[in-house]
């Protein structure tokens, strides 16, 4: 009961930093057509950059409601998206997916990625967005910076793999040369997977963080679904981040 009269009056005391976590719906089209939806986490000062976040197979934007807070909380602008490769995974429900026929398969959801990307220009054309993975999305980050390598500023992929029919990530990764953060559930195999991609990389600034209590994709940072890893995890994070220059 203590608690709650206290949390209640920081409500009242501090309103902003009450509905600060509440993020802004969006939406844009993919050049097919495709109505994209995504939430955008705004930071409570003058933005240090741009993060464009995209989930993992069978999930949406809600991947990343208990993260987008606290990157935005670290001064980033924070755009979470529903591809159209998606579902219900985490408590939401893919508006994206909602919208197209079908069971679009991983590389369909690359032009929802773009979208995003023009999307973050248009709206913040001073700024070049790094862009962040999970599984699937992962992959699909490395085909992203490789098309558009002036309009990146960083890959951050969490789980990267081998995994979309059609198109090699680690021949697109060989077009990286922007700094780029890999990890990866604490598993051999995942691991290995994404160490071959990472090696693909030119890039002079690049880090692969073996989690020593991580989960696959994104979710190794939430605290409901990595519990005694997701803090060490979001630590190392936000330590990467640090060391990208402000747009």
């Amino acid at each position: 009961m203590l608690r709650r009269i206290l949390f209640a009056s920081l409500l009242i005391l501090f309103p902003a930093a009450a509905s600060a976590a509440a993020p802004e719906a969006v939406t844009f089209r993919a050049a097919d057509g495709v109505v994209v939806h995504g939430d955008l986490y705004r930071p409570s000062a003058a933005p240090h950059g741009v993060l464009l976040l995209f989930h993992q197979a069978g999930a949406n934007r809600l991947e990343y409601a208990p993260i987008a807070p606290k990157l935005a909380a670290l001064g980033w602008l924070a755009l979470a998206i529903d591809q159209r490769s998606g579902g219900d995974l985490f408590g939401g429900r893919n508006l994206t997916a909602a919208g197209v026929r079908g069971d679009p398969d991983y590389l369909a959801a690359l032009p929802d990625l773009e979208a995003a990307l023009a999307f973050a220009h248009a709206r913040w054309p001073a700024q070049r967005p790094a862009v962040w993975g999970s599984s699937y999305s992962a992959a699909l980050v490395f085909l992203l910076a490789a098309r558009h390598p002036a309009e990146i500023s960083a890959v951050l992929a969490f789980s990267p793999g081998e995994y979309l029919s059609g198109a090699s990530v680690g021949a697109a990764a060989t077009r990286v040369r922007v700094p780029i953060y890999v990890t990866s559930a604490s598993d051999p195999e995942e691991e290995q997977a994404a160490a071959a991609i990472l090696a693909a990389s030119p890039s002079a600034l690049k880090r692969q963080a073996r989690a020593e209590i991580g989960i696959h994709g994104s979710a190794t940072l939430r605290p409901d679904e990595n519990p005694k890893g997701a803090e060490a995890n979001f630590a190392d994070v936000q330590a990467f981040l640090m060391t990208l220059p402000a747009n």
